[in-house]
C-alpha cells in the first residue's frame, strides 16, 4: 500500500465529513467543482471552460501524493498535462464566490467522470 493509499485509509477525523461544491470565475468562464475534506481541502477538482464547458482540469490529491511520493518529476509533468492542476490550500470562504454551491456527491461523481474520460480521450488522440 502507497503512502497515498495509507493517508486516505486511516482514521482522519478531517477527511469524515465531505463537501462537493462549484463556483463559476466569470473573468476566465470557469465553472469549478471540488471535492473537499472536513478542513475544506481539495480531494479532486475539475475545472470547465468556456460556454462549451470544456474540461481543461480533473485531478485527484491521492494521484498527486503518489506520483509525487515515487519523485518522478516527468511523471508529475506529464499527469498536470493531462489533467490540470489541483488548487493548493484549504479553500475557506468558497460561499462568498460568484455562483457558489453545494453540489450531491452525484453530481460531483458525474462531472468527475465526464471530464477525466473527455481528458483521456484528448489525450489518446494526441499520442495516435
Amino acid at each position: 500500500m502507497g503512502l497515498a493509499e495509507r493517508a486516505f485509509s486511516a482514521p482522519r477525523d478531517h477527511v469524515s465529513v465531505m463537501l462537493w461544491i462549484r463556483a463559476y470565475d466569470g473573468e476566465s468562464d470557469v465553472w469549478s467543482y471540488f471535492e473537499l475534506d472536513g478542513e475544506e481541502w481539495a480531494l479532486r477538482q475539475v475545472d470547465l471552460q468556456g460556454p462549451q464547458r470544456r474540461p481543461v482540469t480533473a485531478a485527484s490529491l491521492a494521484e498527486v501524493v503518489e506520483i509525487r511520493d515515487c519523485g518522478d518529476l516527468a511523471a508529475m509533468a506529464a499527469y498536470e498535462r493531462q489533467y490540470g492542476v489541483l488548487a493548493e490550500g484549504a479553500l475557506r470562504g468558497w460561499q462568498e464566490a460568484d455562483g457558489a454551491a453545494e453540489m450531491t456527491r452525484q453530481e460531483f461523481e458525474s462531472t468527475w467522470a465526464a471530464a477525466r474520460e473527455t481528458l483521456d480521450a484528448d489525450r489518446t488522440e494526441e499520442t495516435t
